[in-house]
């Protein structure tokens, strides 16, 4: 039986996790497969996913400190009388959005190493003081050099709002990392992470062996925590606490491979034995969720998004695709993919119940601008849920749009229910984390949205009017037998019909019609 060890939580440092009894994934067979097979590498990953771990991880392994891999697959298959030198770059420590902070970082971090290798410092930029590094390392120890660099693209992404400043940013990376190219005979091993890819026109045009394993189902799995590492390593943390609800609030995440966890929540979830949106809580950008609602995307779209290879796998400075910037940055995650001649395309969704609910509930914190408001609705959507109390959910949809904001309806053009109706009425249901699918596909049609709550069944189709309401909504449901789909399930079947109205920009019509079981 395993024992019951400390958690890591936020702990980076390979050697404080293995000298201090904490529990630890082994990733170590992964890293030697890296080595063996190539040599200079980028992999990008959302934030919190151990990518910091594993770059100090590899940083231990070509020192040489063998007393560190006891015990782990690594120990076994690893030359330990060689201890290669190691440049390991971090730039998680400042905010880059101002022109100076980049290269006072650099400055800060070559110092360093120029104390540590005892080398004289002779040049002003970065790049010429990384290549100086490099051949006296070189020299000295007559071994070629690691070159470790994490979180590569934070003074870009930092800056994001400041385009020039990223631009600037950008420009001034590119030049530090076309070094690495040039020494290549000087360079055992490369290993670049970060949350985004930005193309290798714009940041890595001098790096161009630079192998991408982002999407290379053999590491799927190099950060991030299977299920069978949640049940073997994390046993003695599992008891009491429901093993399908950890999988649906916090599993999911995919890149060709094997799914995986969020390390953070898992740690966090095993230390604090309640189910919260630890991950999003720690960091959402405000920018991300402007974005989307600038961009006008319906939230009731995001978990089913197309996007091919190619715009997913890159991003620059000067146009962010949105699907890339969900992908990269975590909030939405592969749920397949498919070739279509030349081009592989993804569907894109959301990875789990936590980025589900939190993603929509801050996105309807934009659409709504007053939290009370949004608060003192959801509150009421789902107790008035439970009491199947109809009347009063038509008068809270009424209360969901009074909520908006009028400069919304005259400074947007969404104005429909694909557009901004939809959004606001979905985002109510999906920040409650409730079972809800849109464009629900049955043989004669698509169902607007169902719910499926309390072992019962609801149907909404929505339908725009000018003025007065149509009955057109609860007509379509009834027309089209969506309840047919749902009559095997022998639960309570509610049909319910809404139309928003342009000029009112409200709802005037709600209709609903209950379906008997059947013995």
């Amino acid at each position: 039986m395993n024992q019951r060890k400390k958690l890591p939580i936020g702990i980076q440092t390979f050697s404080e996790i293995r000298q201090n009894d904490h529990y630890y994934v082994d990733k170590t067979s992964l890293a030697i497969n890296l080595i063996d097979n190539g040599k200079h590498y980028f992999l990008s990953r959302p934030r919190r996913f151990g990518k910091s771990l594993f770059l100090d991880t590899l940083k231990e392994l070509f020192e040489g400190n063998e007393a560190l891999f006891q015990g782990l697959d690594a120990h076994s298959q690893w030359d330990w009388s060689v201890k290669y030198p190691v440049l390991r770059f971090s730039f998680g420590r400042k905010n880059y959005n101002h022109s100076k902070s980049i290269e006072e970082s650099l400055n800060q971090q070559l110092t360093r190493f120029e104390q540590t290798f005892k080398v004289k410092r002779q040049f002003d930029d970065a790049g010429s003081r990384l290549a100086d590094l490099i051949d006296n390392m070189t020299s000295d120890t007559q071994l070629p050099v690691v070159i470790l660099i994490d979180e590569y693209d934070k003074p870009i992404l930092d800056a994001l709002q400041k385009p020039e400043v990223a631009k600037a940013n950008r420009d001034f990376l590119r030049g530090f990392y076309s070094t690495i190219k040039d020494y290549d005979a000087n360079i055992k091993f490369s290993f670049l992470t970060g949350v985004s890819k930005f193309s290798k026109v714009s940041l890595f045009s001098g790096l161009n062996n630079l192998q991408d394993i982002t999407l290379d189902p053999e590491f799927s799995t190099l950060c991030g925590y299977t299920d069978h590492d949640v049940n073997s390593v994390f046993a003695e943390e599992l008891d009491g606490l429901d093993r399908e609800e950890i999988r649906r609030w916090y599993n999911g995440y995919n890149w060709l491979g094997e799914g995986v966890y969020n390390p953070f929540d898992i740690l966090q979830l095993f230390k604090r034995r309640e189910f919260e949106n630890y991950w999003f809580e720690t960091g959402t950008p405000t920018f991300l969720v402007d974005l989307l609602f600038m961009r006008q995307v319906p939230t009731l779209k995001l978990d089913n998004l197309l996007s091919s290879s190619a715009m997913l796998s890159s991003f620059e400075v000067e146009r962010i695709d949105t699907e890339a910037l969900l992908f990269q940055t975590g909030y939405l995650t592969i749920k397949s993919s498919q070739r279509v001649g030349g081009q592989t395309y993804y569907t894109l969704g959301y990875p789990n119940q936590e980025v589900f609910q939190s993603l929509n509930e801050s996105l309807l914190s934009v659409m709504v601008e007053d939290k009370s408001s949004q608060s003192h609705n959801s509150v009421a959507l789902y107790q008035l849920l439970l009491a199947n109390d109809f009347d009063g959910l038509k008068n809270l949809f009424q209360s969901f749009f009074a909520s908006i904001p009028y400069h919304w309806y005259t400074n947007n053009d969404i104005q429909s229910f694909e557009g901004y109706y939809a959004s606001v009425f979905y985002s109510y249901f999906a920040s409650l984390g409730l079972d809800v699918t849109v464009e629900d596909a049955t043989n004669l049609g698509r169902i607007d949205m169902t719910l499926l709550f309390n072992n019962q069944v609801y149907i909404f189709e929505f339908k725009v009017v000018e003025l007065a309401p149509e009955g057109k909504a609860l007509a379509q449901i009834k027309a089209k037998d969506y309840a047919g789909k749902f009559k095997s399930l022998n639960e309570p079947i509610h049909l319910v019909g809404v139309e928003f109205s342009k000029e009112n920009r409200n709802v005037v019509g709600f209709e609903v019609e209950h379906v008997a079981l059947t013995n």
